[in-house]
């Protein structure tokens, strides 16, 4: 009896001391849908590491990829409410959301790394208004490679579209097939191959990392350079996780944010160049869009503009007045631009 007395006492003790102890080394978890192969992983890779090494490893950030913890569609609601302190996602999927969450798909709009950038330093304030107002901070962001059009023939005008069957993957994306006549049709990216094969779909609007990956010159033999729009990824931290950190650490983090973005974009550039050459040394001519195609489809730009500003409000009008703005002055002060 007097031993499991001593014993309870002694584990007693033991709990009270681990409650009373400083927490000398800290662990956040950060899930991301996409696997370590992927360049978008490989900079959270170097940015956690960044972060790890200037704490002296107090503060570890241990990331889940591959959609190991979290699907992609639920890793903001899991930072949001503190399941997990950090994550990467891409934004533009929660547009029921905000309508400015998915200003980066909206077609046409930022048809180049440079403009996709302007767009990016025109929206970065309004995001951050919205993310904080659900306890979340955004660090930094980084673009996929832009978005072409994929097809087994020639087209030179908006009548060489209509009746397509185009995949889709968003709801942006599937009111511009409507618009140029064309049927949106949902498909994976997994199902990509099939879908042609089958006639399910007979075109795709997507990146060159996604025709490489799915091997379009199976099925397809055009690559429209359109570069409709350059979608990108955003990597924000719960604010309670963040504000509990000592102010040293939060100006790390802050530090590492800024080079991973800027790193990342980067790297982005490459991937695109890189993935074009694949395409190219596979047979598949990598084409520009006519002028005549170009016009038709700004006018369907600007209508698709003006739906959106309507959902967007006031936040809306701010983003894109700043963006003309921006166009008109010289290039952002950047290296990966």
């Amino acid at each position: 009896m007097k031993f499991q007395l001593v014993l309870v006492i002694c584990l007693v003790w033991l709990v009270g001391c681990q409650q009373h102890q400083p927490a000398e080394h800290i662990v956040w978890n950060m899930p991301t849908s996409f696997g370590d192969t992927v360049f978008h992983t490989k900079n959270i890779q170097q940015f956690t590491k960044e972060i790890e090494q200037g704490t002296q490893g107090k503060l570890k950030i241990e990331i889940y990829s591959g959609a190991s913890l979290y699907k992609q569609p639920d890793i903001k609601r899991a930072v949001r409410s503190g399941q997990v302190a950090m994550g990467e996602t891409v934004l533009s999927l929660y547009g029921n959301e905000n309508p400015i969450y998915q200003i980066d798909t909206l077609p046409l709009l930022a048809t180049s790394y440079q403009n996709a950038y302007k767009l990016w330093l025109a929206t970065r304030e309004e995001l951050e208004n919205a993310l904080a107002k659900q306890n979340l901070k955004l660090l930094f962001s980084v673009p996929w490679p832009p978005q072409g059009l994929y097809i087994k023939r020639p087209i030179n005008s908006l009548n060489d579209m209509r009746s397509l069957k185009i995949r889709s993957y968003n709801a942006m994306l599937s009111r511009l097939i409507q618009l140029v006549g064309g049927v949106p049709t949902s498909v994976e990216s997994s199902d990509i191959a099939q879908a042609f094969s089958t006639g399910m779909i007979d075109s795709m609007m997507t990146s060159p990392s996604t025709g490489v990956s799915s091997q379009c010159w199976d099925y397809v033999n055009y690559y429209y350079d359109f570069q409709a729009w350059i979608p990108k990824n955003v990597v924000f931290v719960n604010k309670d996780f963040f504000d509990a950190q000592p102010k040293t650490t939060q100006a790390l983090i802050l530090k590492a944010a800024q080079a991973a973005e800027q790193r990342g974009w980067e790297l982005s550039q490459k991937e695109t160049e890189s993935k074009l050459a694949i395409l190219q040394k596979n047979g598949v001519k990598v084409m520009s869009p006519s002028a005549q195609l170009l016009a038709e489809l700004t006018e369907i730009r600007q209508q698709m503009a003006k739906e959106w500003q309507e959902k967007a409000g006031v936040s809306g009008e701010r983003i894109l007045k700043k963006y003309e703005e921006l166009l008109q002055q010289a290039p952002p002060q950047t290296t990966s631009m």
